[in-house]
């Protein structure tokens, strides 16, 4: 199997959801989502999709460009969709995009998007190839 075709297959593999709710004890004053709280989600999402790519240990090393479009209310539900974006030798970029939908009604939309690159670690805590 060639690599082009093994990442390909992998980036498939990769693809998270997670879904969650917005009560009142992760909001923020406005009574919207607290940014901090989004952004502990897209981590946890984005590394558990970069972990089922390469089923190895990984460290976030950087989260680029996270742009909030709209305030998440409480009492909503939110959808995180982590997919690989780009893939190094030693890295993995991850895009997160957070969906927002009422409770009652079936509108769901985009609200916060970001990427999230981790490194892969071999044994020694250095960084290793994310493939082979």
């Amino acid at each position: 199997m060639t690599h082009e075709a093994l990442v390909a297959i992998r980036t498939e593999y990769a693809v998270t959801r997670v879904t969650k709710t917005v009560f009142p004890g992760r909001t923020n004053h406005h009574n919207t989502l607290f940014g901090g709280e989004a952004l502990a989600w897209m981590d946890e999402a984005a590394f558990i999709a970069a972990t089922r790519f390469c089923r190895k240990p990984l460290v976030t090393v950087s989260s680029d460009r996270v742009d909030f479009k709209e305030s998440i209310p409480a009492g909503t539900i939110v959808e995180l969709v982590a997919r690989i974006e780009h893939v190094g030798r030693t890295s993995i970029r991850v895009l997160v995009d957070i969906f927002v939908e009422d409770m009652y009604n079936d509108d769901q939309h985009k609200a916060i998007s970001g990427t999230f690159t981790f490194v892969a670690l071999g044994p020694d805590r250095k960084p290793t190839p994310v493939l082979g």
